[in-house]
């Protein structure tokens, strides 16, 4: 994006992506299977998959999981996780947009595309 008003206007569309979020949940959704003994069986056998909602709580400092017990549950976790997800690139978006806004109001000039070349020994001999 070049010019100013191509800019503000994603801007102003991604605040309006934002808004439209109505649930999200940090957090990932994660397979649980259990190895269970019966009686009479020499081998434990595998029962799952159960579905687990974690995320980490930095003011507790600990990883907290709530497992998942409906189909519905599930389906809304999901959903909650990938809104989450949607918002933190939507939130990354912004900050770049707002980084280039400032460089494009102040003129900065825009950053060269172009890799710097490195010489290699035998052209430096060369000079």
């Amino acid at each position: 994006m070049t010019t100013l008003d191509e800019v503000e206007a994603r801007r102003i569309a991604i605040l309006d992506e934002m808004r439209d979020i109505r649930a999200m949940s940090r957090g990932t959704i994660n397979e649980q299977f259990l190895n269970v003994r019966h009686k009479g069986i020499r081998e434990p056998v595998t029962r799952g998959p159960y579905y687990v909602l974690s995320r980490y709580d930095p003011e507790m400092r600990r990883t907290q999981s709530r497992r998942l017990t409906s189909n519905e549950e599930l389906q809304q976790a999901r959903s909650d996780v990938a809104a989450y997800q949607r918002f933190s690139s939507l939130c990354r978006e912004f900050e770049l947009l707002t980084e280039r806004l400032a460089e494009l109001e102040r003129g900065v000039p825009e950053r060269e595309a172009k890799k710097k070349l490195r010489r290699s020994p035998s052209n430096k001999k060369a000079r």
